[in-house]
């Protein structure tokens, strides 16, 4: 009975030792949680505090946000492009930011990079516009496409090649790749390396191999669609890529802290809610936003409040510099180039004919899709 008595005394001993620890030690889970939540919090709070006001006013430059497989590449060039001459585009910065954002005289800038971007432009003088698209169909159409691109390196033995071939073209032509390009530079390599993978493994087992008679059943040559869509890789940057572009937390963002906050969102998932929030401010703040499924009427309302906007600015930029070319002319003298006009202007008086009279996506031509940027929609 003593000895009972004892280890009783004993088990609750250690028992209350335990719990004292607990309080003192929390687990790494605990306080991982505690620090997301706190993280997560305070990001979204500051986020939501810092965001320009008049969203819906035009500012001294527009800033496409291009969410991957939307249409963004028709939509640039079938509109955008009609709107503002190419003197006032920015350099195309799909890989990176190639461009002074601070010297002035830019008008248009178009990226795939997320909304941290607005931190390297100058303060409350952007306006945000974007397309949304149906997350399925979106889901599909970046997998239909990072396949398209990674089967194209299949005619190299192997990834070795690849890799060499890859490197000596950048440094020859010195332009722009889609392996550069979020999120392709981290899509395509993964789906390329799984094709080079099922190749290797059918060379494995040899030409006596028998495959199934159904069409649609390819496990044997690319991932399955089940499978890409359960990838951690797809959750990331595909299924969750817009919101976290809109919040600038991608993996591709310019906050240092953005890693961390991604992952307490993807480990914690109910702390996505205050990136969700911050994502959706965002959307409600932009001066449009685009949905891909709904063409016509998108191309309706752009007229409406981007391209009345873009045309009032633009003609009185124009007529501003006008009078200041005929207050200089006063007192410089007559010159041989003020009774002509100036080649942007006229390119900008046909982007507002244009638009005031044939907005619509179905007037745009194949062969305007052919120029300017190659990359991806």
């Amino acid at each position: 009975m003593e000895f009972y008595e004892w280890r009783m005394d004993h088990a609750l001993r250690f028992a209350l030792m335990l719990i004292l620890l607990a309080i003192v030690h929390p687990s790494s889970r605990s306080y991982d949680f505690e620090h997301c939540k706190n993280s997560v919090k305070q990001w979204a709070s500051s986020s939501l505090h810092l965001d320009t006001k008049d969203g819906h006013i035009l500012k001294d430059m527009l800033f496409f946000l291009h969410v991957p497989r939307t249409g963004g590449r028709t939509y640039f060039h079938c509109f955008l492009m009609k709107l503002y001459s190419s003197a006032l585009e920015c350099p195309q910065s799909y890989d990176k930011l190639r461009f002074n954002p601070h010297k002035p005289g830019y008008r248009l800038f178009v990226t795939h990079d997320d909304y941290s971007m607005m931190s390297k432009l100058p303060t409350e003088k952007n306006s945000v516009v974007t397309i949304l698209r149906n997350t399925i169909e979106r889901v599909f159409s970046a997998d239909e496409f990072s396949v398209e691109v990674a089967t194209r390196f299949l005619v190299h033995q192997n990834l070795t090649s690849v890799l060499k071939m890859s490197s000596r073209i950048r440094s020859k032509n010195g332009g722009i790749s889609t392996l550069e390009i979020w999120p392709w530079k981290y899509l395509v390599p993964w789906m390329r390396e799984d094709l080079f993978t099922r190749r290797d493994e059918r060379k494995r087992r040899g030409p006596h191999y028998t495959y199934g008679n159904d069409s649609y059943d390819m496990e044997e040559i690319v991932m399955p669609l089940h499978e890409y869509i359960n990838h951690l890789v797809a959750m990331d940057i595909v299924h969750n890529g817009a919101t976290f572009q809109f919040a600038g937390l991608s993996n591709n963002s310019n906050i240092r802290e953005a890693h961390e906050l991604r992952q307490c969102v993807i480990t914690h998932e109910i702390r996505g809610k205050y990136v969700l929030k911050v994502a959706k401010k965002r959307l409600d703040d932009m001066l449009y936003v685009w949905i891909t499924e709904d063409h016509r009427e998108s191309a309706t309302m752009f007229e409406n409040v981007v391209g009345a906007q873009v045309i009032s600015q633009l003609m009185a930029s124009t007529a501003n510099n006008n009078n200041n070319n005929n207050n200089n002319t006063s007192e410089q003298g007559p010159s041989v180039s003020d009774s002509t006009n100036d080649t942007t202007d006229d390119q900008d008086g046909e982007a507002y004919a244009y638009l005031l009279n044939v907005l619509s996506p179905e007037h745009c031509s194949p062969a305007t899709l052919d120029n300017g940027y190659q990359g991806s929609s």
